[in-house]
């Protein structure tokens, strides 16, 4: 049987999101994380379990048959041919280009693709170059009727960008 690998220390619990068609998700989801080597867990045909993210069916109880907003879900990327990877699997499974593979503004060495899903989330994969930055930065910002809240988490191993973006509109 297998068991969902829980790392500790993240700032982040888990992130749920509900949707409305579930094996066209489940499809995508499958695709996309295996191209980024994080293994997946259905359960039934109500929820995806990848460490801290959690897809579910608008009919599981969780949802209480409610769907979710618009987010942006950005995920760690350990080199360029791992968002490449991203991109053409996103492409492949139901997603849509959001943005190609490429170098970003954001910052020195921050390599990214953007897809959506098949429910039109937004998916981001990057990598970023070192930066001299301390783990557990929180930052916020807000925009006319766009609240955006960035957390993100340098890991000193490996130097690269984990990000979370939850764009509320």
């Amino acid at each position: 049987m297998e068991s969902n690998t829980l790392h500790r220390g993240r700032l982040i619990d888990h992130i749920l999101l509900v949707v409305e068609d579930f094996e066209a998700s489940k499809n995508f989801y499958t695709a996309v994380l295996s191209a980024l080597e994080i293994p997946v867990i259905t359960t039934a045909n109500e929820y995806l379990l990848a460490d801290e993210l959690v897809v579910a069916s608008r009919h599981s109880p969780e949802a209480a048959g409610k769907l979710t907003g618009r987010h942006h879900l950005a995920f760690q990327a350990r080199d360029h041919d791992m968002v490449d990877a991203f991109y053409h699997a996103a492409l492949t499974h139901g997603g849509r280009d959001n943005g190609a593979p490429g170098e970003r503004h954001y910052h020195p060495g921050y390599y990214a693709a953007f897809v959506l899903d098949p429910q039109g989330i937004i998916l981001r994969r990057c990598t970023m170059a070192r930066l001299s930055a301390a783990p557990g930065l929180l930052r916020s910002a807000s925009r006319s009727k766009r609240a955006k809240v960035t957390f993100s988490y340098l890991r000193n191993s490996h130097n690269k960008c984990g990000c979370y973006h939850f764009l509320n509109e």
